[in-house]
C-alpha cells in the first residue's frame, strides 16, 4: 500500500471517528483513518458513557453541552440509534468544600444555559432511591445528562465518514511519521506509506508515544479503571440517573436489567495493563456500604478494564504544534473524551480549515505545561 492522504488521522476511538466524520462531512477530500485494532477497541469501548456538561472549568461545560446537542440528534444526522438515555447526572456532596466548589460550578454552567441546580439529600434520594444520605450535605443534578452506548457512536460517526469518502483502515499500526524540513511529509505502517501534510493525533492513551514520533511532548500517561456489571436489579427506576459520590468517586447507572458500577482506584499506577483484577474490590464495597448498601447484596455478572488518558492537570490536549508544521493533536481527556468526542471533532476540523472553532481551545494547548499555565478540571472522578 502506497497512498496519498490530504490528512491522517490516528486512533478510531470516539475521537478519531468524530473528527474524520467531521472533515468529510466539511467536503475535506482524502481523509485516511488509520486504527492498529478494530474500532473502539481502546478506551472508548471500556468507557462508562456517560454524557455531561456539570464541569467547573468553561471550556469544558461548553463542549459537553454541544456534544449533548449532537447525542441528541445523532439519530438525526449520523443515522445510528446510540441509545441515549438522558437521565441526568447526580453529584452526592458530602462535604462543605465539595457544596461550595460545586455551586460555583452550577453558577457558571447556568449562566452558559446549562439547566444544573443543587438539591437537598431528601430530593437526592428521590432521584436515586438506591443512595443513603447519612451525612449527605447537598447534591448536584442536571436533567440534561444521561448516558449512551460508545461503541454504537464510534460506528455511527464511522459509517457517516465513510458515507462522505473518507478511509478507514483497520489493523493499521502506525509506524513513524516522515519529516522534512520541518514539515509532515508521510505516515509509515507495515502495509506501506501514506504520503501526507498533517497527521491529527487521536490516540488516547497510546498519544505520547505518536506525538515523539515528530518531536512534540504529549503529557499523557496510560491509568487503568474498572468497571463491574450486576445482576438484575428488581424494580430498577427507569429514570435512574448517573449516580456519583464525589467523596468516594463510587458511581453507578442501569446498565440493561442490571447497574454498572465503577469508582477511582488511587493505588493503580501508571501503565497500560487492562487485565481486570479484584484488589479495588474492598475499597468499593467500603463506598457502597458507607453511600449505596443495597448494591453489596447484587451479584457481579461481569466487568472490564480499559484505560484513562491523564495529564498532569486533568483536562484535555487540544490544539496544532508550533514546532512541526500540520500535526494536531485532541488526547488526554482524564476520564471525559467520550462524552466531548462529538464537539472536539467540530474543533478540529475547523483548526485544520483555518476557520474560528465554536470555541477557544487555546488554553488547552500542550505547551501550557511550559508555560506554567495548567487548567485543571474540578468535576473528575
Amino acid at each position: 500500500m502506497d497512498t496519498y492522504a490530504s490528512v491522517v488521522v490516528i486512533g478510531g476511538g470516539v475521537m478519531g471517528t468524530s473528527i474524520a466524520y467531521h472533515l468529510a462531512a466539511a467536503g475535506v477530500r482524502d481523509v485516511v483513518l488509520v486504527e492498529r485494532d478494530e474500532l473502539a477497541a481502546g478506551s472508548t469501548s471500556k468507557a462508562a458513557g456517560g454524557v455531561r456538561a456539570q464541569f467547573s472549568d468553561e471550556l469544558n461545560i461548553r463542549l459537553g453541552a454541544r456534544s449533548l446537542e449532537a447525542f441528541a440528534r445523532f439519530g438525526q444526522d449520523i443515522g445510528h440509534d446510540i441509545g441515549l438515555r438522558r437521565v441526568g447526572y447526580l453529584f452526592l456532596l458530602s462535604t462543605p468544600e465539595e457544596v461550595a466548589s460545586f455551586e460555583a460550578g452550577i453558577r457558571l454552567q447556568n449562566a452558559l444555559g446549562v439547566p444544573s441546580r443543587l438539591v437537598d439529600p431528601a430530593e437526592a434520594r428521590r432521584l436515586s432511591p438506591l443512595i443513603r444520605t447519612e451525612g449527605l450535605l447537598a447534591a448536584a443534578f442536571s436533567p440534561d445528562d444521561g448516558h449512551c452506548t460508545p461503541e454504537a457512536v464510534v460506528h455511527g460517526y464511522a459509517a457517516a465518514a465513510r458515507r462522505h469518502g473518507a478511509h478507514i483502515l483497520r489493523h493499521t499500526a502506525v509506524t513513524g511519521i516522515e519529516t522534512r524540513g520541518g514539515a509532515i511529509t508521510a505516515v509509515t505502517t507495515p502495509l506501506g506509506r501514506i504520503g501526507t501534510g498533517t497527521v491529527i493525533c487521536a490516540a488516547g492513551a497510546w498519544s505520547r508515544a505518536v506525538g515523539a514520533m515528530v518531536g512534540v511532548d504529549l503529557p499523557v500517561q496510560p491509568l487503568r479503571r474498572q468497571i463491574a456489571v450486576t445482576e438484575p436489579v428488581p424494580g430498577l427506576p427507569p429514570d435512574l440517573p448517573m449516580t456519583i459520590d464525589f467523596t468516594s468517586t463510587l458511581y453507578f447507572h442501569a446498565e440493561g436489567p442490571g447497574l454498572l458500577v465503577g469508582m477511582s482506584d488511587p493505588d493503580e499506577r501508571p501503565g497500560f495493563a487492562t487485565d481486570p483484577h479484584d484488589r479495588w474490590i474492598p475499597r468499593l464495597a467500603a463506598a457502597m456500604q458507607h453511600r449505596a448498601p443495597s448494591l453489596l447484596d447484587l451479584r457481579r455478572t461481569g466487568g472490564w478494564a480499559g484505560l484513562y488518558e491523564v495529564t498532569p492537570d486533568h483536562n484535555a490536549l487540544i490544539g496544532e504544534a508550533t514546532s512541526v508544521s500540520r500535526f494536531l493533536y485532541a488526547t488526554g481527556f482524564s476520564g471525559h473524551g467520550f462524552l466531548q468526542g462529538p464537539a472536539v471533532g467540530e474543533v478540529v476540523r475547523d483548526l485544520y480549515l483555518g476557520r474560528v472553532p465554536f470555541v477557544d481551545v487555546t488554553p488547552l494547548s500542550a505547551g501550557r505545561f511550559a508555560a506554567d499555565a495548567p487548567r485543571p478540571e474540578v468535576n473528575r472522578v
